[in-house]
């Protein structure tokens, strides 16, 4: 039987403005190197897809945005055992936003780079999953918001 305790529930935001991806530096708290992620992280209980994924993206690059749609689930098996399983996010800018502050202390610095230029970056990415959400929004398809239900209750239907 597999320890629930182990699966985590996150969302990432791909940002994207004119073929160049906002993301963020940060230390890998497993392997202590410096890496790039999306703005990225775990849904909280009290929290849908939706408000996490808007919630992560304005605590790590200080930008309040709504995502444009979804570009479906990814799973990670970390190194560590635990299974992550990732909803990723589009958010496909018509303007380059203003330089912002990220409000968390562990995000280092932000950048703004193209698939290339990330493939050839000295900091590598977190995971195959930063490579694989940005691929899936250039080449996979985009999904509407209205395919993720908001949460219902556990309350039994009336009859």
């Amino acid at each position: 039987m597999t320890d629930r305790s182990h699966l985590h529930l996150t969302v990432a935001a791909v940002v994207c403005y004119q073929d160049k991806f906002l993301l963020v530096e940060e230390i890998d708290k497993q392997s202590g190197r410096r890496v790039l992620n999306q703005p990225a992280g775990h849904v909280e209980a009290d929290e849908d897809l939706h408000s996490a994924v808007c919630r992560e993206l304005y605590e790590e690059t200080g930008l309040k945005l709504s995502p444009c749609g979804w570009l479906g689930i990814s799973q990670l098996l970390a190194a560590n055992g635990h299974r992550y399983v990732r909803t990723n996010f589009y958010f496909d800018l018509g303007e380059q936003p203003k330089p912002q502050q990220p409000l968390d202390k562990d995000i280092l610095a932000l950048h703004w780079l193209s698939l290339a230029e990330l493939q050839q970056h000295p900091l590598p990415a977190r995971s195959q999953l930063v490579l694989d959400a940005i691929n899936d929004f250039l080449h996979g398809p985009k999904l509407a918001l209205s395919l993720i239900k908001s949460p219902v209750s556990a309350v039994p239907v009336q009859k």
